[in-house]
């Protein structure tokens, strides 16, 4: 059985046996319908958290919150319309459910889209605009260490090696909105936070520093 199959399955036993987590443990649901689940489900247990593949409603109630994962922005929503998830997503995310949006996720978290495929929506969460695919095509796709406040350990912890495949940019962001990391290449800013809602042009999940997926689940239990 391929790793990813096996990653789903078993946070598909978990939810079903336990109501997806232990006491104490928040349950962080990953929208499971395109796009990097597998590896944010590990990065979740990874970082304490009890990871739950979303794909039904029931699952969605189920969770104290949710990561919209990489991949491609427009399949997974049209799949979320297809799956009956955008007006509950819509609900859940707008009565304060925290969110974390990782590329693709942060596309769909936008409240405005610069480069907008023909008719995408967004959820519209976080008041930034966002271009897509901002730093190329998949083969120009690059690693760079990036410093990200707001991170356990502030800045005596070492920089954050972001993976950026296709990845998009934040071109501005809304009075509340705080820029928590800039490409230093670039000077983009790469990662934003509004109120319970994270989201990163890059890939937390690709790597093994679960700080960021830490950070997601901080965010859980304080509200």
């Amino acid at each position: 059985m391929p790793a990813s199959d096996a990653a789903l399955m078993s946070a598909d036993t978990a939810s079903a046996g336990t109501g997806g987590a232990e006491r104490g443990t928040r349950s962080v649901g990953v929208l499971a319908l395109q796009g990097d689940v597998a590896e944010h489900l590990r990065a979740v247990e990874s970082a304490g958290g009890a990871g739950i593949p979303v794909r039904r409603l029931t699952e969605l109630d189920s969770v104290d919150g949710l990561i919209i994962p990489g991949g491609e922005s427009t399949a997974i929503w049209k799949l979320a319309t297809v799956f009956g998830l955008v007006g509950p997503l819509r609900e859940r995310i707008a009565a304060g459910m925290p969110v974390f949006g990782s590329c693709a996720g942060m596309i769909m978290l936008a409240a405005r889209l610069v480069g907008r495929a023909s008719d995408q929506e967004t959820f519209g969460t976080i008041d930034m605009t966002v271009r897509r695919n901002a730093f190329g095509r998949q083969s120009e796709s690059f690693e760079s260490d990036i410093e990200i406040g707001g991170v356990a350990g502030g800045g005596a912890g070492p920089p954050f090696r972001a993976v950026f495949i296709r990845a998009p940019w934040v071109e501005q962001i809304g009075p509340g909105v705080e820029a928590l990391a800039t490409e230093p290449r670039t000077g983009r800013i790469v990662a934003v936070r509004q109120g319970p809602a994270l989201a990163t042009a890059f890939h937390p999940e690709l790597t093994e520093d679960n700080r960021l997926h830490t950070i997601f689940i901080d965010m859980l239990r304080d509200t």
